[in-house]
């Protein structure tokens, strides 16, 4: 069937010619783009070391290649910056081999140098990457993260003279030596009272306080961040583990040695990940926080960044550096940051984007029945979930949040408002996972969970606040959370808030930890179970609910060192049953992908990351031009 916007439903009638009028004018401005696609919210950062969304993970892998790439269709890895690579018999020792024409957009060339200094900057404690740990299967690199070093321990020293305190790069005069003793003044006394974080507080003010005895070049030098009145304590900013003991060493500009605590059957991947991708050093020590300007950019992927308008759009070009740029097929890409998916369909409708990444609730039974030429699905590694705020009352009690699990009815989310073949989750790993049995959590039981709810002191909800349902803005979630809203009060006497903020104030709370309930969602970064759990670590960076389980980090640990298939899949099984058993977030459903793509589209396939390189993509000019003259 011909795709004609006015065969749709009257529910867009009028939000049609409103949606349309905006995005007209501005598109009206520029000439065309060969592709545009809708990105979803507005980016935060193109800063590989230090985001974690898709909107991000879109524009950064059009920008930046890493030693591999995915493959567009069955996200494999396969060679990027890297031309070949060797794997030692134990798994542990991999070698890679640079292609001789990577290059940076400027011209320069992509070196080995490039990626043992971004790996370095990305752990660095200051960076406070929010991907540092996809990193930690190096050997010594977590222990450089968390700033753990030892007696006898090579370790490197910034001293306290950084021209700029922006950033950690570039650093001051770093001196480095052999770690003799650490003076520690007495342990301070912390209330039995304190709560975890103020307990952290105490000890962080404790170790500022500590001094370095350091052998250097045969002579003893002592160093402390905090400043002292005895003259020979020289004050630095931070004595860390030397870099050079983490399993990453340059060999020669084209060779990159990779030393692994463990073998890592999913190494590879992460090298296709974006928080292991190069950054050029020259422009981030040179510009500092503004080297992600357009003007300032230097990158090493398929395409260059022309410009980028705030709530508007980014717009790219093909770098003719890229050591592939032959087979790149678009010259020119817009990628639009839209919201609002009834604004996506509209534009979808009026030609005026090519791919629109979602389709809203109301109109996936239409779409499915008449346009299905247009919409690319498939089920996703990818769980919806909410997080409970453990560190307030009366979350902090896992009665409560059991309780809250098993009042919401997932299954008519899936059926009544999602209807695209989504389906209920009971555990945070999906299925799809080869050899992986998932630990499932509780089920819907109104009546067990009356009475978790009256065991934890709130009969009927009484004496239970109100509790607040955060979510970045969004139809569906909105949806969602209307519907549990619904289900808690409903089931559990339990009142709520809907609040729903901008994605990047909504980041900000919930790392701040203000919230009770927030909607999140995880998209696998590759397929294992792992990337999924290892999220929940104590004090990880993607975790955010304080839940803390040591149990749980012995077995993420184990699972890692082990080399058995199955013993490693069972260990990650088990870890996760520790998980679900503590509640500290509700799997609501497993996604499905829901794409809607003009059939003169070529190279966009349907997987289950719902990734789509912009470098495979090419457009058919002909099919294009009679497929836009059918819209008129």
């Amino acid at each position: 069937m011909p795709f004609n916007p006015r065969n749709l439903f009257p529910y867009f009638a009028g939000l049609l010619a409103l949606a349309a009028l905006g995005y007209a004018v501005t598109f009206g401005k520029l000439p065309p783009a060969d592709f545009t696609f809708i990105n979803g919210t507005e980016v935060q950062s193109i800063d590989a070391g230090k985001v974690s969304g898709v909107p991000e993970h879109r524009i950064i892998e059009a920008l930046f290649e890493g030693l591999f790439r995915q493959d567009p269709q069955s996200l494999k890895p396969i060679p990027g910056v890297a031309a070949r690579h060797e794997v030692s018999a134990d798994g542990r020792t991999y070698d890679f081999y640079l292609r001789p024409n990577a290059r940076w957009s400027n011209g320069s060339p992509v070196t080995a140098h490039d990626f043992w200094w971004s790996w370095r900057r990305v752990l660095h404690p200051e960076t406070a990457g929010e991907y540092a740990y996809q990193l930690y299967y190096l050997e010594n690199a977590e222990k450089y993260n968390s700033a753990q070093v030892e007696v006898r321990d090579r370790v490197e020293i910034e001293l306290d003279d950084r021209l700029r305190q922006v950033e950690p790069f570039p650093r001051g005069t770093m001196v480095r030596g052999t770690l003799r003793d650490i003076i520690k003044p007495d342990e301070p006394e912390i209330p039995a009272t304190a709560t975890r974080d103020e307990r952290n507080d105490f000890l962080a003010r404790w170790k500022r306080a500590w001094v370095y005895v350091v052998d250097i070049d045969g002579e003893q030098r002592r160093f402390s961040p905090e400043a002292h009145d005895a003259p020979t304590v020289e004050k630095c900013l931070q004595v860390l583990l030397d870099f050079d003991e983490v399993g990453v060493q340059v060999v020669d500009d084209r060779h990159l040695r990779v030393q692994l605590t463990n073998s890592t059957p999913f190494f590879l991947h992460l090298m296709a990940f974006y928080s292991t991708f190069p950054l050029h050093r020259e422009s981030i020590e040179h510009y500092g926080r503004d080297w992600t300007k357009p003007q300032n950019l230097v990158n090493n992927g398929a395409f260059r960044m022309a410009f980028r308008r705030i709530r508007d759009r980014i717009r790219l070009v093909k770098n003719p550096e890229y050591w592939d740029a032959d087979r790149v097929h678009l010259n020119v890409v817009d990628a639009m940051a839209v919201n609002s998916p009834t604004t996506m369909l509209n534009m979808y409708m009026n030609g005026q984007v090519d791919w629109a990444e979602t389709i809203p609730t109301a109109a996936v039974p239409d779409m499915l029945k008449h346009y299905q030429e247009h919409v690319r699905s498939a089920p996703m590694l990818t769980t919806y979930m909410y997080r409970l705020n453990t560190k307030r009352k009366p979350l902090d009690d896992v009665r409560v949040r059991k309780a809250l699990a098993m009042a919401m009815n997932k299954r008519e989310i899936c059926e009544l408002i999602l209807r695209a073949g989504q389906q209920p989750a009971r555990s945070l790993v999906p299925p799809g996972m080869e050899g992986y049995e998932q630990a499932e959590g509780v089920p819907y039981d109104v009546e067990q969970a009356r009475q978790l709810l009256a065991e934890a002191g709130f009969p009927d909800g009484k004496g239970m606040r109100k509790l607040e349902i955060l979510y970045n803005d969004h139809e569906a979630h909105k949806t969602i959370a209307e519907k549990i809203q619904s289900d808690w009060l409903k089931n559990l006497n339990v009142r709520t808030e809907l609040k729903a903020l901008e994605w990047g104030v909504y980041l900000d709370s919930i790392n701040q930890f203000q919230y009770d309930v927030a909607r999140y969602a995880w998209v696998g970064d590759y397929p294992d179970p792992n990337t999924f759990l290892d999220m929940f670590l104590t004090d990880g960076t993607n975790n955010r609910t304080g839940w803390s389980e040591p149990k749980y980090d012995e077995l993420i640990a184990a699972a890692a060192a082990e080399t058995a298939p199955e013993k490693r899949l069972q260990t990650l099984h088990d870890a996760e049953r520790i998980l679900m058993d503590g509640q500290p977030i509700i799997p609501i459903y497993y996604y499905v992908s829901l794409n809607l793509v003009r059939p003169y589209v070529h190279g966009f396939h349907t997987n289950v990351q719902d990734l789509h390189p912009l470098s495979a993509i090419r457009i058919d000019p002909e099919e294009k031009s009679r497929h836009l003259r059918a819209l008129k």
